[in-house]
């Protein structure tokens, strides 16, 4: 489960990474064509950030699932 975390949270630094050289900061007053790639660039980035956070929850329900099934394992295996 740690290689979901660690990915997940690898694939978030990503999106950060092409967020900030693509999309960057929106201009003040921009053209239409300028809106429209500032959108085509946060929509991509969006998508990065999701599918990194949603790695990050698999591997972290996935860890805390793990550990319960084996401190069960271990509370049974006592009495």
């Amino acid at each position: 489960m740690r290689k979901f975390i660690l990915s997940g949270i690898l694939v978030i630094i990503c999106g950060l990474f092409y967020d900030l050289l693509f999309a960057g900061i929106p201009y003040l007053d921009p053209t239409p064509e300028m809106s429209a790639r500032y959108a085509f660039h946060s929509d991509i980035a969006a998508a990065i950030y999701t599918t990194g956070f949603g790695g990050l929850l698999v591997g972290i329900f996935g860890g805390v699932a793990k550990f319960l099934v084996r401190h069960r394992k271990t509370v049974e295996s006592m009495d």
